[in-house]
This record gives C-alpha cells, sequence and structure tokens, in this order.
C-alpha cells in the first residue's frame, strides 16, 4: 500500500524536505559557498534536473507501481476476508458449513497436504496428496491432487482414480473485487465510463500541476538563499497554504459528484485560479523577507 500513500502525500512531503535541507545550508553557510561558485545559470540547470527527476518518479509511482501494486494488494486482502468467512483450520482439521469436512497431515503456502475428506451431501469420501481453496466468482472450489474417491449414495456407488478433483461450494456471501480508482492509471481514468471515476482522473491531472508548482517553489527557496530566521515562517506558511488548496479541491470534487450546476469548467478555473494566488502569495512572501 505504501506506493499508494505516497502519491497524495507527495507535495507535503517535499514542502518537509526542502524545509530541513533549505535549514541546514543556510545554517552551515553552504548556499552562499555554493552561489560562489555556481552561476545563476548552473542553478537553474541544477533545479531543472531534480525537477525532472522527482516527477518522473512521481509518475512511475502515480501511474504504474501504485496501481499494480493496489491491485496485488487488494486480491490478497479478498483472498484473506474470504478465507475468514469460510473457516480456519485448527487441530489438523478444516470443517466447511456441515458440508465438507478435511483432514490433513500438514499445511503449507495455503495448501493441505496428505488429505482425507468426507463430503456429507453426495456420500464422497476423498483421499488426497494434496489439496487447496480457490475462489471463483460465487463458489469456493476445493481442489484435490493425484487421490482417490468413493461414493456411497442412493444414485451411484463408485470409486475412481484422480489427477485432480474439483468439488464447488456456492456461498453468496463471498466478496468480489470491487475497482476503485486507484486500479487504474490517469489515462483510464479519464478515458472511464463511470463519472465518478473520470472526474477524479481530472483531479490526477491537477495533481501534477500543483506538485510541479511545489517543486519549482522549493527550489527557488533552496537556490536563492533566504535568512535563516524567515524559513519556518516562510514553509509554515507554504505547508499551510496547500492544506488550504487540497481541502478546497476535495470541495470541488464533491461538488463535481454531486451538483448539477457545477462543472469541470468551474473546476479547473477555480482551481488554477487558487494556484496562481498561492504563487503570488509565496512568492511575495519571499521577496519581502
Amino acid at each position: 500500500m505504501l506506493p499508494s500513500f505516497i502519491s497524495p502525500l507527495t507535495p507535503f512531503l517535499l514542502i518537509i524536505a526542502s524545509f530541513f535541507i533549505n535549514y541546514k545550508f543556510n545554517s552551515s553557510n553552504e548556499i552562499l559557498i555554493l552561489k560562489q561558485y555556481f552561476s545563476y545559470r548552473n542553478n537553474f540547470l541544477l533545479s531543472i534536473l531534480l525537477t525532472l527527476g522527482i516527477i518522473l518518479f512521481y509518475f512511475l509511482n502515480k501511474e504504474y507501481l501504485s496501481v499494480k501494486l493496489y491491485h496485488k494488494y487488494k486480491i490478497k486482502e479478498l483472498e484473506i476476508r474470504n478465507n475468514l468467512k469460510l473457516g480456519v483450520p485448527s487441530m489438523s482439521e478444516f470443517h466447511i458449513d456441515e458440508e465438507v469436512s478435511i483432514i490433513f497431515k500438514k499445511q503449507k503456502n495455503n495448501k493441505f497436504h496428505d488429505v482425507q475428506a468426507i463430503v456429507y451431501g453426495d456420500g464422497q469420501f476423498i483421499n488426497a496428496k494434496s489439496a487447496e481453496i480457490e475462489i471463483d466468482k460465487k463458489n469456493y472450489n476445493l481442489i484435490f491432487n493425484e487421490g482417490e474417491r468413493v461414493i456411497l449414495n442412493e444414485i451411484e456407488k463408485s470409486k475412481t482414480v484422480f489427477n485432480k478433483f474439483i468439488y464447488s461450494i456456492e456461498n453468496k456471501d463471498i466478496e468480489m473485487l470491487m475497482m476503485d480508482k486507484e486500479h487504474f492509471n490517469t489515462l483510464q481514468l479519464l478515458n472511464n465510463d463511470n463519472k465518478e471515476l473520470y472526474y477524479h482522473g481530472h483531479n490526477r491531472v491537477y495533481q501534477y500541476f500543483l506538485t510541479l508548482l511545489i517543486i519549482l517553489l522549493s527550489s527557488k527557496i533552496f537556490f536563492f538563499y533566504v535568512s535563516k530566521k524567515s524559513v519556518f515562517k516562510y514553509y509554515s506558511i507554504l505547508f499551510l497554504s496547500l492544506l488550504v488548496i487540497q481541502v478546497i479541491n476535495s470541495y470541488l470534487i464533491f461538488l463535481l459528484n454531486n451538483s448539477s450546476i457545477f462543472n469541470l469548467y468551474y473546476y479547473h478555473f477555480i482551481n488554477f485560479f487558487v494556484l496562481l494566488f498561492f504563487s503570488y502569495l509565496v512568492l511575495s512572501f519571499n521577496e519581502n523577507n
């Protein structure tokens, strides 16, 4: 889940990291020393390289890494929750809703070994080398490997040897994987028919602009000396302003999903107006200090 948490926190993490780096360099006058050996052009190129590196990491994490790992996480979470509903093996026995009982010698990697099973409804007795549980749609599938099956009921009396035998148990309580916004990259969200997911795609685009702005503002403070006395005040204003911006953005997303008169034009216009005002406020404070 960590990559999914990093993306929305990236602007805040950049401000905090930039503050500590700036404070350290100001305390030891290293910025002044660097300025004696680096021209404005060199500082600008270095700032661009750092910005591109951070944006590339942010892009790869948001569009690929977090999407892939979040999907794996949700599948595993769903598997655990469904298995808990199915029951928990204890003392080398596993009983499922008075329908199937499994006796095994050992369990390893979610697989039972040296298995004996009784299927009560059909009068089946199964001996198998191993067995495992698979969840498919609305069924629990018990997959037995390399064994024999004896059926004793009023309809059938038989004995068969099998390499693989699957016994399915229908269960309406099985939870299915629900695809939410974290399962998709930005392009997939923008092409989605679901209104909520589509609007979140536009929010992702806006977050790229916001993150880029935070990087540029942090770079300006780092590469252009700010007195040590005002550094904490400056970054506090930067952090609190970003918090207010994200609250406003969240409210605008709420309006998109719940108001018939509020549309994407209003959403982008208000957000970018807020960003311009935020940039002007931050840069004005920096110039005055």
